[in-house]
């Protein structure tokens, strides 16, 4: 996609130093725009922790840049494979929820087991992040082909006024490489000439949407509107919105699926409104282990202050301010799980299937040796 008119992605190797992989570090969004260079595993760590990069396919192409990293340091280490195994353990613990992140971990252990000495070991795990990377934006491109039909039956049976279409944090080209999976088809459908307008909700505790839906829809030129998190229900019984579209962290392979906390609300709301919910998602996002999502799924628990605290421009500085009483304690469920249910239907790069064990499997057979 295009940051002031200059097409971006999220995550790339430094072009001057290949020892380096930079990244847009989100937490300034939207009101600054700055370029982290990340030298090491721990600063990716810390990277993938802090959010500085979030969201399901970037959380796994930072993974793979870290294993990068990892290998350049472990040609100094006295333990070349003891070294990549702790720099392994180190980038899983940042994150739970998301599966992309053992995803990609794994890919590059295997891939990196097959190199003989050590500037082998490298450039394999230099090609395999940038394969990752690469997988993640084309991935991306193609869920946009395939959900922008579903906008376009919408367009056609309201003559071809606008499609009202709902979200709900940031799925989009900032929680990948590029495209993004919920909005995908959203700028397949406006590049297509296709009216659409998003309501973006805002999504607390850390105002993804407000900050990052917002401000890349606007630097493609998408109409949207952001509202507060709990005004979906009420423009779903309005007549309000047409469509939702979420993305997801981990989805079953019985279609449960894992997304930003609110995510089920969401879904309750548009099922007794008749409003069809769609979740799109690259196949590395799919576990296929898991049968039970309400069960099986680790859902994170952040810092309280999240909730606690706000941040924003103040005076040309990005503040945090404190919004509750210094003595009430927080919980802050980072995610919640949407029963399958639920879903209309799952938006993949292989085409929309319904949100079922034999319907996802069909889809992608080589998923049964792995449940």
């Amino acid at each position: 996609m295009k940051v002031n008119g200059k097409p971006t992605r999220t995550i790339w190797i430094h072009s001057e130093c290949p020892e380096i992989v930079q990244i847009i570090d989100q937490r300034w969004l939207p009101h600054q725009y700055i370029v982290e260079d990340i030298g090491t595993v721990e600063s990716m760590a810390i990277a993938i922790r802090d959010m500085h990069v979030r969201g399901a396919g970037l959380i796994g192409a930072a993974a793979g840049y870290g294993m990068y990293l990892a290998a350049l340091e472990a040609k100094a280490a006295t333990d070349f494979d003891s070294h990549l195994d702790s720099c392994y353990a180190l980038l899983e613990s940042t994150r739970p929820t998301a599966v992309n992140l053992a995803w990609a971990l794994d890919r590059q252990l295997q891939a990196i087991s097959k190199g003989r000495e050590a500037d082998e070991k490298i450039r394999i795990a230099m090609n395999t992040a940038c394969a990752i990377a690469d997988e993640d934006a084309d991935f991306c491109r193609r869920i946009g082909q395939h959900g922008l039909s579903i906008i376009r039956e919408i367009s056609t049976a309201k003559n071809g006024d606008t499609v009202n279409i709902l979200t709900h944090c940031n799925a989009g080209w900032l929680a990948f490489v590029d495209y993004g999976s919920a909005t995908a088809p959203i700028y397949a459908a406006h590049d297509a000439g296709i009216m659409v307008h998003v309501y973006v909700d805002e999504t607390r505790p850390r105002n993804q949407g407000a900050a990052l839906t917002a401000w890349e829809l606007g630097q493609h030129g998408v109409p949207h509107t952001l509202i507060v998190d709990n005004a979906g229900g009420h423009l779903m019984q309005h007549g309000m919105i047409d469509l939702v579209i979420t993305g997801t962290d981990r989805t079953t392979v019985t279609g449960d699926v894992a997304n930003k906390i609110g995510t089920y609300l969401k879904a309750l709301a548009a099922k007794d409104n008749t409003i069809p919910f769609y979740v799109a998602l690259p196949s590395s996002t799919f576990d296929w282990k898991m049968k039970n999502g309400l069960s099986e799924i680790p859902i994170e628990q952040r810092n309280p202050e999240e909730i606690t605290h706000v941040e924003g421009l103040c005076d040309g500085k990005i503040k945090s301010v404190r919004i509750s009483p210094t003595g009430s304690p927080a919980a802050n469920y980072a995610f919640d799980v949407t029963p399958a249910r639920l879903v209309t239907g799952l938006i993949t790069e292989r085409g929309i299937c319904r949100a079922d064990r034999e319907s996802i499997l069909q889809l992608f057979p080589e998923g049964r040796h792995k449940t």
